[in-house]
This record gives C-alpha cells, structure tokens and sequence, in this order.
C-alpha cells in the first residue's frame, strides 16, 4: 500500500535555496532571478495560481536573504507557500512599476541567471530599468540546478514510476480492438489517478500509422487487429513525475514487426547500460543510437534519447549527442530510443533511470518485450 510521504519544509526550501544561490556565485553570477514555474515550485513551494502579466520574480543572491517580489493581490497566496518563512516578500501594487520596485534588490551592473520559462516582457522590463544588467538562460549557466535528486525526491520518483507500472499492467487487460485510441487514453488518464497521481500530462496512444508520430495525441482513430499501438503516459504524482512508454500489438505481430521492437529492446538496454556516473550524457544516446543504426534504421530514430524528470516531467538534462555534461548520483532521466516508420507503424520503450554511485537504475520495472492485447 502507497504512503503520502512527508512534505517538504520551511528549512528544505531555505537549504535550496541557499545552494542556489552559492552555485550562482561560483558560476561568476550576481544572482539568480526565478520565475513561475518548476524552478520556483522546486526552490519554494510556492506555485501561483495564475500566471499573468504581473511581474511574481525570486532573487537570490549569495549573502542575502532571498527575496520573493509579488503582486499585492497574489501576496496572501505567497505567504502560505510552504517555504515562505524562509523569504522575504515584497509586494508591488498595479498603480506601481514592478521594475522600479525589484531594481533595488539587483546589482546594477550584474549578470544574473533566469529561469528558461521568464517572459520576456519582463526581462525587457528589467533590462529598461538596469540596462547595465546582463543576463543568461539557467539551463545554460546552471544545468545542475535541479538535476541532482536528494533522498526526498528519489523517493518520489520511484512512487510516480511504480504507479504508472501498474498502470501499464491494468491497461493490458483491457480491450484495444474496435475502440478509439481516445477510448484507451481516458483508461490510462483515469487508471494513473487511480494509482496516485494528481496531474496527468499526457497520455499518447499511437496506433497503426499514428504511431510514426512521436508525438502523436490519441485521437479518434479506431484501433484495429494488426496494430502496433505505442503508449507513452505520466504525470505528477506527490509533486514529482512519471513517464514511461511501451509498444503493444493487437493480435499477433509479424516477424518484421516483432524484429523491429526487439531492435528498440536492445537499443533500450544499451543505453540504460551506458549509465554511470562520471560519464557524459551523450554517452546514452550514442550507446542506444548504435544499436538502431548497425541494424538499418538510424534515420528512423528521429528524436533525443532522454530527458530529465523532477517537479515536470520534462527538463534539463538531456540525452543527446553534444551533452558533454557528466552524470552524476541522483540525476534522473529517461531512456527512450524508438524507430519510427512513416504510414506503418512505430515502436518505443521507455524507462526513467536513475544514476546511482556505480550505474543506473531503473524506476520503471514492467516487461519490455511485446505485450499482446486484444
């Protein structure tokens, strides 16, 4: 039986911070600057609840006390937020100019790292403010912000993973034949609740020809016998994300098929094999690439072969040649090669993976050979 595991506190927010913080200082930054969305859900608990035209941004800077700069209306919401006691809240009213207002806490002449997803109407507004300030994307000036998972959220990881294994496991049971792949969609989406989680994000159900598409949405297309149908589906459950994919037949595959989703199999295993720590992380894609491209289909794997996963179940790092940097203990990610045939069919399998002190390990523990469905 799943538990609900203790929430994060006041003092894991400030701790969070304060390393943010000293890792902006060692990269040369005069600070950091962050927005709405996972970097500040991560560094404070505090997620608003719209996000609009007003300026909401977190300062931090080594030897100062981190400051969260918000719309007056938004402000009770943001004293509320779990890690609020460790900030300090400035409002700013829609009669004033919340450049005006945030310029002070920044040093005028300073480089300061953003989160990727500002806008830049407010980056626009504070360079007019400061135009002496300069600045950078945090995936570029500190790509180990959140990749590096403490005990906590490892612990999270696994949960999300498990329940949607047995996602995977109830979904076989069910009927593909003769239904919309929107049918088989709404059974994952509510079998993911089912298991635990709070916010589905996606639930890809890629048949016959849909499955070509990497990112194919299940759509009203009527799965029929000879399918090869892909499903990929996660979420968030506990603040933390799924995302797993497997490839299922309806009724019994070709030998063709069959060789193709072994081809992947292999490719998969390759790359979670290619996980250890002081490797970098091109070393999983090249390791999976090879597999796909000694057998013919190199031109068919169109896409990276992983992600990072944390508070979304997109980000930072990246498994894709060119990513030089290492992987190290707690990083986690997922491992996806597929080949995809255009008018035919596609195949993909996907594990998150977590890099452990001599390896990798697999959050993700459902059979990877192909199941048949009805």
């Amino acid at each position: 039986m799943s538990t609900t595991p203790a929430p994060f506190t006041a003092d894991d927010y400030r701790a969070r911070m304060a390393r943010a913080a000293e890792a902006a200082a060692d990269a040369g930054l005069a600070g950091l600057l962050i927005a709405p969305g996972p970097d500040l859900v991560h560094l404070t608990g505090y997620r608003p609840t719209a996000v609009t035209e007003r300026l909401t941004v977190l300062v931090l800077a080594a030897g100062r006390d981190p400051v969260l700069v918000v719309p007056a209306l938004e402000a009770a919401d943001a004293e509320h937020a779990v890690g609020a006691p460790a900030l300090t809240l400035r409002d700013w009213t829609d009669a004033k100019d919340p450049y005006a207002a945030t310029a002070p806490l920044l040093d005028a002449g300073g480089r300061f790292g953003v989160s990727d997803n500002t806008w830049a109407l407010h980056l626009l507004g504070l360079q007019q403010a400061l135009p002496g300030t300069s600045y950078v994307a945090l995936t570029e000036a500190l790509p180990m912000l959140r990749a590096v998972k403490d005990a906590h959220e490892l612990e999270r990881l696994a949960a999300a993973g498990a329940a949607a294994d047995a996602t995977y496991e109830e979904i076989l049971k069910v009927r593909f034949s003769g239904r919309r792949e929107s049918d088989v969609a709404a059974d994952l989406a509510a079998l993911l609740r089912q298991f635990g989680h709070s916010q589905v994000d996606f639930t890809v159900v890629g048949s016959g020809p849909n499955g070509a598409n990497p990112h194919h949405e299940a759509g009203e297309r009527t799965i029929e016998q000879g399918d090869m149908v892909v499903l990929d589906f996660g979420g968030l459950k506990d603040g933390y994300g799924s995302d797993t994919s497997r490839t299922v037949h309806v009724g019994d595959p070709t030998p063709a098929e069959q060789h193709i989703h072994e081809v992947v199999r292999e490719a998969q295993q390759a790359g979670v094999d290619a996980v250890k720590p002081g490797a970098a992380c091109q070393e999983v894609d090249r390791a999976a690439r090879e597999i796909i491209e000694e057998a013919g289909y190199g031109d068919l794997f169109i896409h990276r072969t992983g992600h990072g996963i944390g508070v979304t179940t997109h980000e930072p790092p990246y498994m894709i040649e060119g990513e030089e940097l290492e992987m190290v203990p707690g990083m986690c990610f997922s491992v996806e090669p597929g080949i995809y045939l255009p008018g035919r069919f596609g195949v993909r399998i996907e594990d998150i993976v977590t890099v452990t002190e001599d390896g990798g390990k697999r959050l993700n523990n459902t059979a990877r050979e192909m199941a048949i469905v009805e």
